[in-house]
């Protein structure tokens, strides 16, 4: 038809269909827009993920300090201990975090920052610890609980790592003397190590990892203390507009 004997209702139908494609495409634009990286649901996503980690970080590094410590690597090594400690608030301070990046919350969200920071100064301090600790200091550690431990918590110590006596060396003849006569572990019918070389070997290993998994992931801590700034500052775009930060 020409456009003068075109229906009014016509033309109606067809400016509501194009307003309607075209506010269908600005909020597919709006829904893209807040899904790049930066946007308010890329960050959450990402602070959520982050505290997910942080979490299996912190059994971790509770697990593994918990192993070194059944194992006979007792309380003189205080490393052991903060270990636990740090991964018990890394633990908690990351469930504080996962609440808060869930529901935006702007008071949760500003203690978390300031705790995970915290968090991340000791756990670097540890780590580092950890890692600097050598042998012959490993060894003068357990010495010195070694030297103040009961007969009866020796052999137990001993049945439990079966060994016996703490070091067979010049220093160490007369103690470990006495030591191997009382021992009651089953090595002793064939060959026993001593435990300060089976103690030693577990630190060790228990060392490295807790120093190098901590120090690793303290820098990540960085990363998670920006990354809640800038989702605190950031706007829900499903909130109210006139609502404030």
């Amino acid at each position: 038809f020409p456009l003068s004997q075109q229906s009014p209702v016509a033309i109606v139908i067809v400016v509501g269909a194009e307003t309607k494609n075209r506010a269908l495409l600005t909020e597919g634009e709006r829904r893209a827009a807040r899904m790049v990286c930066g946007g308010f649901t890329c960050s959450k996503n990402a602070l959520i993920a982050l505290n997910v980690v942080y979490i299996l970080v912190g059994l971790l590094l509770i697990g593994v300090a918990g192993w070194g410590k059944s194992y006979g690597i007792v309380s003189s090594i205080n490393i052991i201990g903060g270990v636990i400690a740090v991964g018990v608030f890394l633990l908690l301070i990351a469930v504080v975090g996962l609440i808060g990046a869930v529901n935006h919350h702007q008071v949760m969200l500003f203690f978390y920052m300031v705790i995970l920071f915290l968090v991340f100064v000791i756990q670097f301090g540890v780590s580092c610890s950890c890692l600097a600790l050598n042998r012959s200091q490993q060894e003068h550690l357990l010495k010195l609980t070694w030297n103040g431990m009961s007969n009866t918590t020796r052999q137990d110590l001993e049945h439990q790592l079966n060994c016996c006596g703490f070091m067979n060396d010049t220093e160490n003849s007369a103690i470990y003397g006495s030591d191997y006569y009382m021992c009651t572990a089953s090595c002793k019918e064939i060959n026993c190590e001593t435990c300060g070389d089976v103690m030693l070997t577990h630190a060790g290993e228990a060392l490295r990892i807790l120093g190098g998994v901590g120090l690793f992931f303290s820098f990540t801590e960085i990363l998670g203390v920006w990354l809640a700034m800038r989702f605190r500052n950031q706007k829900d775009p499903r909130a109210n507009p006139s609502a404030f930060l």
